[in-house]
């Protein structure tokens, strides 16, 4: 049975409900938090099954959450990292153009980094090679401040903590319906109800359902979109050094297929991006028939899908192919060998799409009367988590009284 009454419940045990159960604690000492996850441990969709990269905010619109989150919550986050003996570096990244078209698009994007504060490098083709030296491309940057980190193994740290200071993390429990209170809110379970003064939404691919089962229009629905990799094995990965991207489409929030060395010294390839069948659907043979209609019944989806059906398109020829796979990561480094890459484990990606059928590119925070809800948290909410959780609490403390319950 669960603790039948608490100041703040938090639905979701990845990373952003853990880093925000933190900020909490540290916010208002004494507060009574209660993290509601309904796997059997915590962290096991997309803060367990992400590249593990650093972003360091190049990417993002100047003024965003996201740009103003992710360049300050990189450096928190390798100091947490530091403090808790977590695997990580700052061995930057490559950005190459191997078009004169996409040389354009490289210097907009080394013009918005620079606006968001973060130092990038323009390199000449020679200077990237000193960087990687089996790349290919007309230009290229270099940015010095993205980095590695083990975010699993952060999110257990923050599990940790949160315990340690008397919060409860309660694992193989499904949150429900929630009911407003006089004084909260009455949130159904498995285990039992459970009473809280405040309700958090961080549930990731089901952000959108745990709104509005609390009666939130949360303004969007949440479409999965897989994300598949390769591995690279053999004396192919032996010609990347670290991090190689392609410049962005910047009409697509997604980065393109990009080769990345990871702390255990892994090299893989991707992510692709093509619809999952279910929320948790890491393989085309996972299907949720929920899922689907969901999906398909939101009239965001019929928009997006005929706003984007070329790329699209693109992702899903990518996705059964492994040569044009392939393909994509040679553009990069020309001398791998397809024969050297290997199926690897998908992650799925929580993207909210509007009425409208835009994907929402921003942060997305949704707050009602006692409850906040995060309903869209993609890429780079990884790195900038601790900042995520934090600007949660803030909003959250006024609700809470500071001696807790």
């Amino acid at each position: 049975m669960i603790d039948p009454r608490t100041d703040v419940v938090v639905v979701g045990g990845g990373i952003i409900g853990l880093a925000t159960a933190d900020a909490l604690q540290s916010r208002l000492p004494g507060v009574g938090v209660t993290v509601l996850e309904k796997e059997p441990e915590v962290a096991t969709h997309q803060t367990g099954r992400n590249s593990g990269v650093l972003h360091a905010g190049i990417y993002y619109t100047p003024g965003s959450l996201k740009a103003d989150l992710a360049v300050r919550g990189i450096d928190r986050m390798v100091e947490f990292c530091s403090e808790h003996h977590i695997a990580h570096d700052r061995c930057g990244k490559l950005v190459v153009a191997g078009t004169a078209d996409e040389r354009h698009r490289l210097d907009a994007l080394a013009e918005r980094a620079r606006a968001n504060g973060v130092a990038v490098t323009d390199l000449s083709p020679e200077a990237a090679r000193q960087v990687e030296p089996h790349v290919s491309c007309v230009a290229a940057l270099h940015v010095a401040a993205t980095g590695r980190a083990d975010f699993a193994g952060v999110a257990l740290a923050l599990a940790r903590r949160i315990r340690s200071r008397g919060g409860s993390i309660r694992t193989r429990v499904t949150a429900g319906r929630a009911t407003p209170t006089a004084d909260g809110w009455t949130v159904d379970t498995g285990d039992g109800p459970i009473d809280t003064r405040f309700l958090v939404g961080c549930a990731g691919l089901h952000a959108d359902r745990v709104a509005r089962r609390s009666g939130a229009d949360p303004g969007a629905r949440i479409v999965p979109f897989r994300g598949e990799y390769l591995d690279v094995t053999g004396p192919s990965a032996d010609l990347v050094r670290g991090l190689v991207y392609p410049v962005a489409d910047p009409r697509l929030p997604f980065l393109g297929v990009h080769l990345t060395r990871g702390l255990d010294g892994h090299v893989h390839a991707g992510p692709n991006a093509v619809p999952a069948l279910a929320r948790e659907g890491y393989r085309w043979t996972d299907v949720s028939l929920r899922d689907l209609a969901s999906t398909l019944a939101w009239p965001g989806s019929i928009r997006l899908a005929g706003r984007y059906w070329r790329p699209g398109l693109g992702e899903l020829m990518r996705s059964v192919s492994r040569r044009r796979f392939v393909d994509a990561a040679r553009a990069l480094i020309p001398d791998l060998d397809p024969a050297d890459f290997r199926r690897a484990p998908a992650g799925v990606r929580a993207q909210a799409v509007d009425r409208g059928g835009n994907l929402l590119d921003d942060f997305h925070l949704v707050e009602g009367d006692r409850s906040l809800h995060v309903v869209n948290a993609p890429s780079p909410a990884a790195t900038a988590s601790l900042e995520i959780g934090a600007l949660i609490a803030d909003r959250v403390a006024t609700g809470i009284p500071r001696t807790g319950r």
